[in-house]
């Protein structure tokens, strides 16, 4: 969860009605698989992805595959940064400019957290999704969703690859829900679990780190969920289609649910989701370094490094063009996400489907199929994108992107 997934389903919600919620629950599907994919290649090698690609591909793949990966990151880190600052601004009044460079703290508060152990940071975790999904609960309840119309809006629609504007969100949900560094971090935390180094071990540790991964994303997908359906119910609904920034959202919640506390919780939440998502990227950040260049600098260089390099933009931005741009900005970095999740896809598919490198745990026939499928699907959507864009032009005004 990060406020990536509440730009593209804000968006989705006001714009385009229930139209992109199967896009919402295809790809948390899709992240269930790959996730326990990237999880069986962990427990079952003692590898995670990063190491197994380096221990496969020669030096100038590994390299094009961790600068793909740290682009991925460092898109996910100007999510969290512009997320976080909106969420101090709403809550405090802590103008845009300062709640960015205010989240360089956080620097601080993870590496205390890393030093007090994995688990730790497993319980924090757990309670700022409890929040967001707490807070969304309550939001869904309250806006009253015209039930009927949204289970008639479950198959997904052809309109979304006709419409430009609509398979732009619809790939940004993708990359929001399946974000690519997310599937190395997974591969490695896994093995933090303690199990016995035999077949039967790993069968087990297998299982209850499936059971633990898909009740998360069971999580992450309700959120996700009730983040466009909220939109679709409060701004479809009502007529405000153009709600595009986040702020926009926060002012419009209280007026038109009639109470003013669907506007705090949805502040809070945008907090809780902001620092949740940080967290695992910092984790990510140094699992993918280590395991492709085999470098480890300290965590506190690392972090300020990524940190940094999402600032920058996100301050560049505010300062040309306003802010109210955060949510174009927050939508193009879950493109980016998604655009990247092909390089990181294809070589877990490739080696859990691999006798040599899994044994006993290699893909069945079907589980090979589907992981195939999802990999071509992922990699044709994000070329069509590509085409559409380069043929209509970035930012021609054909393309409204919210």
């Amino acid at each position: 969860m990060d406020p990536g997934n509440w730009a593209t389903s804000l968006a989705g919600g006001a714009q385009f009605n229930y139209t992109l919620l199967p896009v919402v629950v295809l790809a948390s599907f899709a992240g269930i698989v790959l996730q326990y994919l990237a999880l069986k290649l962990g427990i079952a090698t003692g590898r995670d992805l990063a190491q197994a690609c380096r221990d496969h591909f020669t030096p100038g793949v590994n390299v094009v595959l961790w600068i793909t990966c740290e682009i991925a990151i460092t898109a996910c880190d100007l999510a969290e940064v512009i997320g976080s600052a909106i969420a101090l601004n709403l809550l405090f009044g802590l103008p845009l400019m300062y709640g960015t460079c205010v989240t360089v703290v956080d620097v601080l508060f993870i590496l205390f957290l890393q030093d007090k152990g994995f688990r730790l940071i497993e319980i924090l975790v757990l309670a700022l999704i409890l929040v967001v999904g707490g807070s969304f609960l309550i939001e869904i309840i309250l806006s009253r969703p015209d039930l009927e119309q949204m289970f008639c809006s479950c198959l997904p629609s052809m309109e979304i690859l006709r419409n430009p504007n609509m398979l732009y969100t619809a790939i940004g949900i993708l990359g929001a829900t399946v974000m690519p560094h997310n599937l190395y971090l997974h591969s490695a935390i896994c093995q933090t679990r303690n199990f016995e180094p035999t077949k039967e071990g790993r069968k087990q540790a297998i299982f209850y780190a499936t059971l633990d991964s898909t009740f998360a994303l069971m999580c992450a997908l309700f959120i996700n969920a009730a983040i466009l359906i909220v939109s679709a119910a409060v701004f479809y609904r009502g007529g405000y289609f153009k709600v595009a920034e986040i702020q926009d959202a926060y002012k419009l919640l209280s007026p038109l649910l009639g109470t003013g506390v669907a506007s705090f919780l949805f502040a809070l939440a945008l907090l809780a989701s902001g620092q949740n998502s940080t967290l695992t990227g910092t984790l990510a950040g140094q699992i993918v370094m280590e395991g492709f260049l085999n470098l480890r600098i300290h965590p506190s260089l690392r972090r300020l490094t990524t940190r940094l390099l999402a600032i920058l933009p996100a301050v560049f931005v505010t300062i040309i063009a306003g802010e109210d741009t955060t949510a174009r900005l927050l939508i193009l970095s879950q493109v980016i996400l998604s655009l990247q999740l092909s390089f990181v896809v294809i070589p877990l598919v490739f080696f859990t489907g691999n006798r040599n490198k899994m044994g006993y745990f290699v893909n069945t026939l079907g589980l090979s199929l589907l992981s195939w499928t999802l990999a071509i699907l992922i990699v044709v959507l994000n070329g069509w994108l590509l085409v559409g864009t380069l043929q209509t032009g970035f930012w021609n005004k054909k393309f409204h992107f919210p």
